[in-house]
Formats: structure tokens, sequence, C-alpha cells
């Protein structure tokens, strides 16, 4: 073969590679797209990802089927993620349990934070703490006192070990010194349910999920974990304002795929739900869920995913939390 016809041939072969890799992203999504949210319905995630995935249907005409598979602080459903194909057909719905905290927490874990490519931080909100209304307490001073007198007699609940919720607890035994038995669900729907019924005194969770509870007074909120107060509950008093410094606690939201996911598919996702964050209704929606909306390029949320995991770390390093 003469040199002509090798430049020829292997020019051919590039551009059939490239046609390869762009058609995916070209034709994508031509069936329907499995997201895998990997807790209860009803919960923080759920409710994200149904409003997201409606306005990717209006956008490409084909469905964006949620899938929940809670379990294990989200490390089952994200299992099935990480293990799928990695052809953008199968989702996760982003998560500090299933991402981060269950692979650095679980020695069992099946997967890594690395088997994961981040595609959209849809944005973040903080941890408020809610009571049982027939508690004696009602804001965050009365909370440690509460926790204080009543060490080894309280139960608080969690959407399930590494979730985000377990990390906001560890966190604040770590910032109190106090003790509480934690009790971890399937996900924030069953612990609200333990919560309004008394067999748990407290929990972490999102305005997202207590939204009707708080609102129905079944539950009471007494703290927010953030350094500063909600718009949403103004009147609200945080941790800090008790004295209790390092408490702060997020749960954030995004998009992930499997690894090795084509860069054009993740592309295209993320350029159209970039887009959808700036529609007027589903701001206005996530205003509402107290949600601080971010979006931006895969390498920004990628990024953030590699801080939290550093902070992680740092935890599990002093103490505060253990690997089991």
């Amino acid at each position: 073969m003469s040199i002509k016809s090798r430049i020829v041939l292997a020019a051919a072969c590039a551009l059939a590679i490239a046609q390869a890799h762009a058609q995916p992203a070209k034709d994508y999504p031509d069936k329907p797209v499995r997201w895998v949210v990997p807790f209860t319905p009803g919960a923080s995630n759920d409710v994200i990802a149904r409003l997201i995935a409606a306005k990717l249907l209006d956008a490409w005409g084909q469905q964006f089927i949620i899938d929940n598979r809670p379990g294990a602080g989200g490390l089952v459903g994200a299992d099935t993620v990480a293990k799928a194909a990695p052809d953008g057909y199968t989702l996760l719905l982003s998560n500090p349990g299933p991402n981060v905290n269950s692979p650095l927490l679980s020695k069992q874990s099946p997967y890594k934070v690395e088997d994961f490519a981040q595609v959209i931080f849809f944005g973040y909100a903080p941890l408020l703490i809610l009571a049982n209304p027939a508690l004696p307490v009602r804001n965050p001073k009365e909370l440690i006192e509460y926790m204080k007198a009543n060490q080894g007699k309280i139960n608080w609940g969690s959407s399930g070990t590494g979730s985000s919720l377990h990390i906001g607890l560890a966190v604040l035994q770590a910032a109190t010194g106090i003790k509480v038995t934690h009790i971890p669900y399937k996900g924030s729907a069953p612990a609200m349910t333990d919560l309004i019924g008394g067999q748990i005194q407290f929990m972490h969770t999102t305005t997202v999920t207590a939204e009707s509870q708080i609102k129905a007074n079944r539950v009471r909120v007494v703290a927010l974990a953030s350094s500063k107060r909600s718009p949403l509950l103004p009147e609200v008093q945080t941790l800090a304002e008790a004295g209790v410094k390092d408490a702060e606690a997020i749960v954030w939201f995004g998009m992930a795929a499997p690894a090795r996911t084509p860069r054009a598919i993740i592309d295209k996702l993320n350029a159209e739900c970039n887009r959808i964050l700036q529609m007027p209704d589903v701001k206005r929606r996530l205003d509402e869920l107290g949600l601080e909306v971010q979006g931006g390029t895969p390498e920004q949320f990628a990024a953030f995913v590699k801080k939290e995991a550093d902070r992680l770390q740092k935890l599990i390093k002093d103490g505060a939390l253990t690997r089991e």
C-alpha cells in the first residue's frame, strides 16, 4: 500500500471514529432514559428529579423514567448506575449519600466515587432539624439542652447510613460532644412517618421533604444547620446562633452518568439541564423548595464533588465518622 493510500485510509478511519462518537449525541435520546433516584418516592431527590424529567420529556419527546431504588443510604441505586452501560440511557440523581458518602464510608461499597461522570450540579439546600411536636423543644438552645439532659434516650432518624442526613447528625454530634442513637431508614419519607408517630424524636431533612408536614404542624422545625437563616423560614434560628459552631450541613443534588459515558452525551444533557434550570416556573418551584440553584459545567460539578469527598475524608480521619 502506498503512503498516499495509507494517509487516505487513516483519514477515513479517523472520520468514522469521530462520527461514531458524534452520532450518540445527535440522535440522543432515541428511546426512554432510566433515571435512578436512590431514595423513596416523595423525598427531595424524587421531587427534583420528576420536575427536571418532565421538562426533558417536553424538550426531546422521550420519557425520563424515574426509577426509585432505595437502600443503604443510596448505595443500592447508585450501584445499579455504576454498573450500567455508559450510553446515557441510565442516569443517577446525584446526592451526597450515593455519590460520596457511601463509597467512602462503606468498606463493602461495590463502587468508587470515580465510577461516575458528573453531568450537572442542580443546587443545594441547608438541612433543617425537625422535632416531634410533643417534645418541649422549639429552638436550637432548647434542642441542645434537651439533648444534654437525655443522652442515651434519643432516637435520631436519617434517610440511611452514609446519607447526607446521617452526615449532618455526625457533624452535630462532633460539634456538641452529645451522643444520640442513629436510626437509619430507607429514605426520608419513612423516617418522617416515624417522627410524626413518635418512634424517633428528631431528624435532619430538607424543606423539600418536610414542606407539607411543616405546614400541617405534624412536625416542628427547631433549628437550621446553616450559618444564616433561610428566607423560607426566617423565624427559625440557626445552630450558630445558639453557639454551636461547625455544625453546618447541606444536601446537594445533581445528575451523574456511568464513567466513560461519551462526552458528547454529557454535554448535551448538561446544556439542556442548564436551560431548564433557568425556566421561570422551574426556578420558582426550586425557590419554594429552598434550593440554591447552581447549574454550570460538568467540570465545575466534578470539582465540587471532589471537595465534598475531601471534607468527608477529613471527618473520618478526625474520628467523627467511621468506615464500616
